[in-house]
This record gives structure tokens, C-alpha cells and sequence, in this order.
């Protein structure tokens, strides 16, 4: 059954190179392999995910990535620092102050890559 295996998020790139180059320059992230069908980046403990060739790009109008962290300022400073710029949101209901929305004790912020795939950082507590 499914749920006895593990999952990896797939994220498309209308240009591997230019991807491959944001997530080396912005996240600090390099493929562990690589074959024609795409790039795979593994990350702590069983984490990863793939990126590959597509024709088609994602909207961008939700959450692809989710990445945790326990310090958010920290995170988006670092990424700030390598050029990673943060979305604002100004919806009822839902708004950003500084590129984070807060609620019931979480903080999260989002990015987008170079091929538009949305990314979400949280802080729990």
C-alpha cells in the first residue's frame, strides 16, 4: 500500500539549466543525480524531490514546496541575502506583513522559483 512508501514532490522547468542554476545560487542546493528525465535534489533524512523538463509551467498560485524551519526571519534573510524575493499577499482574510502571514502560532512565507513554482517556508511553535 501507499502508505508504506515513501513520496517526492515533482516540480516542472521550462529550462532545467536556468532551475538548475536558481536552486544552486538562491538555495544553496545541488542535484545528488541526473538523468534525461530530470534533476533530483535529496535533502535532510529521506526528503526530496525532482525536477524535470516540462512544456507546461505551473501557476504559481499555491504551495508546491514546503520547506520547515524554527527561526523564519533567519531563513528569509539568508535567502533574502542570495536574491530570493518573497511574495506579498493583501487578501481578506489572508495578508503578509514583511512577506509573512502569521496565524494560530504558525509564520510562513513564500517564494517563487525561476519557473514559477511556489515555495513555502513555516515556522511552527
Amino acid at each position: 500500500m501507499l502508505s508504506n512508501r515513501e513520496a517526492r514532490a515533482a516540480l516542472p522547468a521550462i529550462d532545467i539549466n536556468r532551475a538548475r542554476k536558481f536552486y544552486a545560487e538562491k538555495l544553496g542546493l545541488t542535484p545528488t543525480s541526473e538523468d534525461p528525465g530530470g534533476l533530483t535534489y535529496k535533502l535532510k533524512g529521506c526528503t526530496e524531490f525532482f525536477l524535470f523538463p516540462s512544456a507546461g509551467q505551473s501557476n504559481g498560485t499555491f504551495t508546491q514546496l514546503g520547506w520547515q524551519t524554527d527561526n523564519i526571519e533567519a531563513e528569509m534573510a539568508e535567502l533574502k541575502a542570495r536574491g530570493v524575493v518573497f511574495e506579498e499577499y493583501n487578501l481578506p482574510n489572508f495578508k503578509t506583513i514583511g512577506g509573512v502571514f502569521t496565524t494560530n502560532g504558525s509564520r510562513a512565507a513564500w517564494f517563487k522559483d525561476s519557473e514559477g513554482n511556489l515555495h513555502g517556508i513555516i515556522e511552527t511553535k
